[in-house]
């Protein structure tokens, strides 16, 4: 019996631990990475940057079916379990709406990983709009797409060409959308990013100036004010969505920041505010929903 991973959602694929032959199966090159931990039991060395980004490809080759997945080096590599949960939380969130197959969803800052479109196509059918304003980042976005036969009738990518906007722009007119998600920047400055960047290289025991094992580029990591700024501006972007959209939400890293985000929603008029918490293990996580229509509206679809 292999070991359960605490806190993840019912449905999760990933509950119990890695079966890194199953995945060395589904990519061969990942066992190159495999080593022994301190108790003799193998492991993928987290430490490693390029072990870390062939981890996440035998995971959505192994458990959603991905072909050709690869992010350019220095590229955020995020943990599919952790975004997986996200997914199904909001799947819930969508449930009590009437139904979560075959939603519309508006993933922001799609990124180089794709990694919601590509889990969310997967488990419910979903058809994904990703909006992303690195055009490295969207070209190997389209790369993966492009690499699926098939997929691109389940998602497209719209470039955000004005820095200073989030929404704006990425909703067209007559559009409607069951659900926006987004994984905002979270650090307030490149300082500290490289602040986070050390915890996790002491936590993951290296003793030396490494390139950071989950990678992550500006637009990613960092802004001014952080998450807090960035969800604020999405919050008082979203009301002149308020009938294209059924429910925006996005990832809040920190829970000591909900109090400062909660006001902000307050003034947009949002009529409800859902919080999900997750867990992955010892990581708490959790994102805030929130939604300008009643329920009636919502299962309209505006």
């Amino acid at each position: 019996m292999k070991a359960q991973k605490s806190g993840l959602h019912p449905r999760s694929r990933h509950h119990a631990r890695y079966d890194l032959p199953a995945l060395c199966h589904s990519v061969p090159e990942l066992a190159a990475f495999i080593v022994n931990n301190p108790a003799g039991e193998a492991t993928v060395n987290f430490a490693d940057p390029q072990a870390v980004k062939t981890l996440n490809r035998a995971l959505l080759a192994h458990f959603y079916e991905v072909q050709g997945w690869d992010i350019p080096d220095g590229f955020l590599c995020p943990p599919v379990p952790g975004r997986a949960d996200y997914v199904h939380h909001l799947a819930d969130l969508l449930n009590e709406d009437g139904g979560a197959s075959g939603a519309s969803v508006l993933d922001i800052g799609t990124g180089a990983n794709l990694i919601y479109p590509l889990i969310g196509q997967f488990e419910y059918g979903w058809r994904f709009t990703g909006t992303e304003i690195n055009p490295q980042a969207m070209q190997c976005a389209q790369a993966i797409i492009d690499a699926n036969p098939g997929m691109s009738r389940q998602i497209r990518l719209r470039r955000q060409k004005d820095p200073e906007a989030i929404l704006g722009g990425m909703i067209h007119k007559n559009e409607f959308y069951r659900a926006a998600m987004c994984n905002p920047p979270f650090h307030d400055s490149a300082a500290s990013a490289r602040a986070g960047s050390e915890r996790k290289r002491r936590n993951l025991g290296q003793q030396q100036v490494q390139a950071l094992n989950f990678g992550g580029q500006q637009q990613e990591l960092w802004c001014d004010g952080g998450e807090v700024a960035f969800i604020r501006k999405m919050i008082g972007e979203s009301r002149q969505y308020a009938r294209q959209v059924g429910w925006f939400s996005s990832l809040v890293s920190r829970g000591d920041n909900l109090p400062l985000l909660y006001p902000a929603l307050n003034e947009a008029g949002a009529v409800k505010v859902v919080k999900k918490e997750m867990a992955q293990g010892q990581k708490q996580s959790r994102f805030i929903a929130w939604t300008f229509m009643d329920d009636a509206k919502r299962r309209r679809g505006g």
